[in-house]
């Protein structure tokens, strides 16, 4: 079974970056499509970004394009999120999820594991 465990969220003052990362176990991790989602109080889960295992292929949100950046490190079995020009708006608990190519990959149903979630709060 896969296992994910994602780390580096924290508080940021507005305009701040973070990096998250998220290590995988128990998968043949560079087959898989990775993504970030994230679920603020009160509010529904949302895709942030996605990378795809084979073709390494990126896709992002509008509201994070050109301040997120999402990679991967295939030897290390790690994929990361860089939070850059972080806004009060970005406040929530990010989860890292791996599934196959399926969809668009903007779904939380196009993955079949979770993350536990790492709190990243902004500071207005």
């Amino acid at each position: 079974q896969g296992q994910l465990v994602e780390s580096g969220g924290g508080l940021v003052p507005a305009g701040g970056s973070l990096r998250l990362s998220c290590a995988v176990s128990g998968l043949t991790f560079s087959t898989y499509s990775m993504g970030w989602f994230r679920q603020a109080p009160g509010k529904e889960r949302e895709f942030v970004a996605r990378i795809r295992g084979s073709t390494g292929s990126i896709w992002y949100a509008d509201s994070v394009r050109g301040r997120f950046t999402i990679s991967r490190d295939n030897v290390e079995n790690t994929v990361y999120l860089q939070m850059n020009s972080l806004k009060p708006e970005d406040m929530a608990v990010y989860y890292c999820a791996a599934g196959p190519t399926r969809g668009l990959g903007v779904r939380s149903w196009d993955y079949d594991y979770w993350g536990q979630g790492t709190q990243v709060t902004v500071s207005s």
